[in-house]
C-alpha cells in the first residue's frame, strides 16, 4: 500500500484554510446540538449534565482545557474520521511534512507531550529493537538504561520519563554532568526554562558536553510557542516535545515530538498502536490529522495581530475596572522573555482596607457565580495582600474567547464596585479537649486505605507537630476552635510532585475524624484514634 499522499489527506476543499484569530464558539451550533442528548436552545451541552463551562482567564491548565482547537483542525479531525488509512504509513507522510513546516529532520504526533517524552525516552533506550520494546519498563539487561537530569529540571511531568523504567541521575553542575555520562546513559532531559536560558547549565552548554559522546538530549517545552526555525534544536538538543493542544492550539490530546530523524521514527515504533508498555497511549489519525493542520495554520497565522488582539481584550477589562476608585490596572503587552505561557497580563491592584475584599475573596467569587470565571489571586499560594495591604488578580487574555472580555470586564467591575465588609477576625472558642499526643489516622480513598500518623502539640488554639505518610515525614500544623479541628501539611517529593493534605472534622475525646482535602487528587475521608500509649502526660 503505497504512503498516503498530502493532496489525498487533504482533499476535502476549503476546509484547512488559513488560521483564524477566533476560537471556537463556546455554544454548540443548532446543527451539533440537534444531535446531542439535548435540545435545540438548551443552554449548551455541558450544562444538560450538570457541568458549568468556564471562561478562562488564567492560561493553558489542562484541568481547565488546555486550548480551544481552530475551526480547521476541528474540520480536519473530522474529515479525517471518514476513511481508513494505515498509521504506519499515515506516520510517516505526518512525519514528513512536519519536518518540512518546522526545520526539524522529522516530527512525530503522540498522544500529548508527556507521551513524547515517554516514546523519546524508549527511542534513547531500545532505538526501535522489538524484543527489549517488549520488556519495557524492565530495562534489565539493556546496554542503556540511565537519564541524566539537571537538578533545576526536575518536575512533576518527569514521570513520563521514569514511567520507561529508567534511572534518574541528578546533576548541579558541568563537571557533575561530564562524571554522570557513561556507558548506561541513554539520555539527558532538559526541562525548557529561563532556568536554561543561559550559564554554566545552559542548554547549549549542557547539549556541548553530550556531543563528544554521542547522546541525545531531550527538551521539554510542552508550552511553549512552536519556534521555527526550533530555537530548541538550534541550541545542539536531539529533540524537543510540545504540548499539542496549548497555544498551537491543536487537539487537546495530542503532542509533537521534532527532532533527529532516526529517534523519532523509533519512537514512532515505540508508540501505539504498536503492542507493548505505550498501548495505552494511543493516538488516532484525527489527532495525527487535526495536530498537522495545526502546525500548517500556526506558520500562517497573524501572530502579532493576535498578540494586539489579546493585548485589545485586556485593555477592555482595564477601562472597566480602572473607573472604580481606589483600583488600578496594567497591562503587560510587551512579550516576556520565556517562551512558555506567552500572553498579555492584565494585573488589577487594590487596597484590602478600602474595598473591603480580597483578590481571593474576588477570585473564589468570579468562580463561584454565573458566569464561572477563573483568574488568579494575587501571590497564589502565598498571602493574600502585600505587606501595604494591597491586593489584587492578574488575567491572562490570550485562552479567552471573543466576547469574554466584555463579560469579564462587567462581572469584575460589579464585584469591585459592590459593598464588601471585612469580616473581623473570629475569637477562637476554646478547644473542648487535648489533643497532644501521638495518633493513628485511618485514610480512605477512592478505592483504596491507609494509615498515617500525627504527632500533635497543642498551644491553646494552636496545633503543631509531624505527618508521617506512607513515605515521607513532613510538618503539620492547624488549630482547634472547639471541637472544630483544621489541620494542614504539604511536602514535595525530589521530582516535584506536591502532596498537600489539609484534614478537617470534629475531635471528641480520643477521636477524631473528619474530611480530606487532597487537593489535585481530590478528597477521602479519614478517622483517627489515640492509643492510650499515644496520650501526651
Amino acid at each position: 500500500m503505497a504512503s498516503v499522499s498530502r493532496r489525498e489527506l487533504f482533499r476535502v476543499a476549503g476546509v484547512f484554510g488559513a488560521g483564524s484569530l477566533l476560537p471556537a464558539r463556546r455554544i454548540p451550533s443548532a446543527e451539533a446540538a440537534a444531535m446531542l442528548p439535548v435540545p435545540p436552545g438548551d443552554p449548551g451541552f455541558y450544562q444538560s449534565i450538570g457541568v458549568r463551562p468556564i471562561i478562562n482567564c488564567r492560561g493553558t491548565f489542562t484541568i481547565i482545557g488546555g486550548s480551544i482547537e481552530l475551526p480547521e483542525v476541528r474540520a480536519a479531525k473530522s474529515a479525517a474520521n471518514q476513511q481508513y488509512v494505515q498509521l504506519d504509513e499515515l506516520m510517516d507522510g505526518v512525519g514528513k511534512r512536519l519536518a518540512e513546516l518546522t526545520g526539524a529532520e522529522w516530527g512525530m504526533v503522540s498522544a500529548g507531550c508527556a507521551a513524547a517524552m515517554s516514546h523519546a525516552t524508549a527511542a534513547c533506550v531500545a532505538g526501535g529493537n522489538p524484543d527489549l520494546h517488549v520488556r519495557i519498563p524492565n530495562l534489565a539487561g539493556f546496554a542503556k538504561d540511565e537519564v541524566i537530569v539537571p537538578a533545576r529540571s526536575r518536575n512533576v511531568y518527569d514521570a513520563a520519563i521514569r514511567a520507561v523504567g529508567v534511572k534518574i541521575i541528578e546533576v548541579e553542575t558541568p563537571e557533575a554532568l561530564q562524571l554522570a555520562i557513561g556507558p548506561k546513559t541513554a539520555m539527558i532531559y532538559i526541562f525548557a526554562g529561563p532556568q536554561h536560558d543561559s550559564g554554566p547549565m545552559s542548554t547549549p552548554a549542557i547539549c556541548g558536553i553530550a556531543k563528544p559522546y554521542n547522546v541525545p538530549v531531550l527538551v521539554d517545552a510542552a508550552a511553549e510557542i512552536l519556534t521555527i526555525p526550533n530555537v530548541h534544536l538550534q541550541r545542539g538538543a536531539t529533540l524537543v516535545a510540545y504540548s499539542g493542544g496549548k497555544y498551537i492550539r491543536g487537539p487537546q490530546s495530542a503532542g509533537l515530538l521534532l527532532g533527529r530523524k532516526d529517534l523519532v521514527k523509533a519512537a514512532w515504533v515505540h508508540s501505539a498502536p504498536h503492542h507493548g508498555y505505550a498501548r495505552s497511549m494511543k493516538v488516532g489519525r484525527e489527532e495525527m490529522i487535526g495536530m498537522l493542520v495545526a502546525v500548517e495554520n500556526w506558520v500562517k497565522r497573524d501572530h502579532a495581530a493576535e498578540w494586539n488582539e489579546w493585548i485589545a481584550r485586556c485593555e477592555s477589562i482595564a477601562a472597566r475596572v480602572s473607573k472604580i476608585a481606589g483600583v488600578t490596572a496594567s497591562v503587560q503587552r510587551e512579550p516576556h522573555e520565556d517562551l512558555s505561557n506567552r500572553s498579555p497580563q492584565l494585573t488589577v491592584r487594590w487596597s484590602t482596607a478600602r474595598l473591603g475584599v480580597t483578590g481571593a475573596d474576588v477570585a473564589d467569587i468570579l468562580y463561584k457565580g454565573e458566569p464561572r470565571i477563573t483568574l488568579t489571586a494575587m501571590r497564589p499560594g502565598g498571602p493574600a495582600q502585600d505587606a501595604n495591604g494591597d491586593t489584587g488578580i492578574s488575567i491572562v487574555s490570550a485562552m479567552m474567547a471573543p466576547g469574554d472580555d466584555k463579560i469579564v470586564a462587567e462581572r469584575l467591575g460589579d464585584v469591585l464596585s459592590g459593598s464588601h465588609t471585612l469580616e473581623p477576625a473570629e475569637t477562637p472558642a476554646a478547644a473542648v479537649t487535648d489533643v497532644s499526643g501521638k495518633w493513628e489516622i485511618e485514610i480512605q480513598f477512592a478505592a483504596g486505605r491507609t494509615t498515617h500518623r500525627l504527632h500533635l502539640q497543642q498551644i491553646g488554639n494552636r496545633l503543631e507537630g509531624i505527618h508521617q505518610g506512607d513515605f515521607l515525614t513532613r510538618d503539620i500544623s492547624g488549630t482547634i476552635n472547639g471541637d472544630a479541628v483544621l489541620l494542614a501539611s504539604s511536602v514535595t517529593e525530589r521530582h516535584g510532585d506536591a502532596l498537600t493534605y489539609r484534614f478537617s472534622g470534629k475531635a471528641a475525646g480520643d477521636t477524631m475524624s473528619g474530611s480530606l482535602d487532597l487537593g489535585e487528587y481530590l478528597a477521602a475521608a479519614w478517622s483517627a484514634r489515640r492509643p492510650a500509649s499515644g496520650r501526651a502526660l
